[in-house]
């Protein structure tokens, strides 16, 4: 698939990094030319250095044969005229726009055809909030990730001594959970990837990965991991876009207070509120930290521009009694380094957006796709179409199903049917399948599975 990427930062590098890897034809555009440089020396892609908005730059990057655009710049105006341009001037099939201001969001039909003709309009700041406060709602969990419309939960937890299933091999999970079908479909040991089998078994401080039935996740968890007690005071670090948005989505349910050094953004964001205590300060002081009663948070998050301070006010936090702290780092190589140490979780912002992107570029009809372990794997959701003739998985039981080695089938979805797969579980036509893989390498393969071909025997 030939794609064109307008904008080189941490979005658009994360998306390219992804893309490249999946033998797809890459063309980055961006007005900074050494940051394209930095890309180029480690990728295997094209660059061109120019504004994303002029139709000279477009024609430049191969617009006029390109498959998809995706404008991740940080100028929304600059996304949108792009995708228009796209569209009229090149004839792109498809127009994604990273777009970030409310007043844009909050009007669909500008993004229709008789005005700026984008597909998909994706605001990082609110998927980011969508995910934090998942978080909030399992504290338990490293991550919490749904698919088919909310009905399939998948969850990420940090296996702990005396858990009743550690210690022992994954076919004893009937006995323990006698009226609930869950599924592990992944397991990470020391930053290794194990496919579990029956006789796989759990080990503290193994990462684990189990898919269930929405209504029945927490039953689950409570096998692997020792339940917190419910989240009911949060203090957030930095009141820029993600943390206004994060303070609004908790108020509601949550004791929130918001710390935010700019004092004119304070006023902002006072105005803005209805319940959430705004303090004007610096988060890495620990005289305010003491004074706001940071040891009787059960959630410190912070979600500021600087990875720098987000890990100090986490790490301090932490120290002084915080329960649980969560820490915004856009540098990956500071998101593996801290990931389980004393920040309880570190969130990657492009892995954590890069799915919804992800979704539109996969080949079949794939409606979800999920980052897992900060970009190392995927879950995605795949609807089977076609028959037995001309799609590989319909009506095949799974165990006949040629997978990929580190690919799981870990459920079905049919109408308001959640089905754990097994190795007798037979696939049908319009059937949503969950799909974990290990090795994102053996994404085409899993792809072609799920392909409509023409005669296919």
């Amino acid at each position: 698939m030939k794609i064109v990427i307008l904008g080189a930062g941490q979005v658009g590098a994360s998306v390219a990094e992804n893309l490249v890897s999946e033998q797809n034809d890459i063309t980055v555009v961006d007005v900074d030319a050494q940051r394209l440089r930095a890309l180029q020396d480690r990728l295997d892609l094209r660059t061109v250095v120019g504004s994303a908005a002029h139709p000279s730059v477009l024609a430049e990057s191969g617009a006029a044969d390109a498959d998809l655009l995706i404008a991740v710049t940080q100028s929304d105006e600059t996304n949108l005229v792009a995708c228009k341009l796209a569209a009229q001037l090149y004839n792109v099939p498809r127009r994604i726009a990273r777009i970030r201001a409310a007043d844009f969001l909050d009007n669909e039909r500008i993004f229709g055809k008789e005005f700026f003709e984008v597909d998909l309009a994706i605001c990082p700041e609110q998927v980011l909030t969508d995910y934090i406060v998942r978080l909030v709602e399992f504290p338990e969990a490293l991550q919490v990730l749904e698919f088919a419309r909310g009905k399939v939960s998948l969850i990420g937890v940090r296996a702990f001594s005396g858990g009743p299933l550690v210690g022992h091999p994954l076919k004893d999970m009937p006995k323990q959970l006698p009226n609930i079908d869950a599924r592990i479909v992944a397991i990470f040991r020391k930053d290794t990837s194990i496919v579990p089998d029956g006789d796989t078994v759990i080990e503290v401080d193994d990462e684990v990965f189990c898919l269930a039935a929405t209504q029945n996740i927490r039953q689950v968890m409570r096998e692997l991991r020792r339940m917190d007690r419910p989240v009911k005071r949060v203090m957030i670090a930095g009141g820029g876009n993600i943390g206004l948005r994060l303070a609004r989505a908790l108020e509601r349910d949550y004791s929130v207070r918001v710390v935010e050094h700019n004092k004119r953004r304070c006023e902002m964001l006072a105005s803005r509120l209805d319940k959430a205590l705004v303090l004007s300060g610096d988060a890495t002081d620990e005289e305010l930290l003491e004074q706001e009663n940071i040891g009787e948070m059960d959630l410190f998050c912070a979600v500021t521009n600087d990875d720098e301070n987000n890990i100090m006010s986490s790490l301090l936090a932490k120290r002084m009694g915080a329960r649980r702290v969560v820490a915004l780092i856009n540098r990956r190589s500071y998101v593996d380094l801290l990931q389980s140490g004393q920040i309880d979780i570190a969130i990657s912002p492009a892995q954590a957006t890069i799915g919804k992107l992800l979704a539109h570029v996969r080949r079949g009809d794939v409606v979800a796709v999920h980052s897992l372990r900060r970009g190392a794997a995927e879950a995605l959701e795949a609807i089977a179409h076609g028959d037995a003739r001309t799609c590989r998985v319909i009506s095949k039981r799974i165990e006949e199903i040629e997978l990929p080695g580190g690919v799981t089938i870990g459920a079905v979805v049919r109408g308001d049917q959640v089905i754990m797969a097994h190795h007798d579980t037979t696939i049908q036509a319009e059937d949503h399948v969950i799909v974990f893989v290990a090795n994102k390498r053996t994404i085409p393969q899993v792809e072609k599975l799920f392909q409509v071909g023409y005669g296919f025997l």
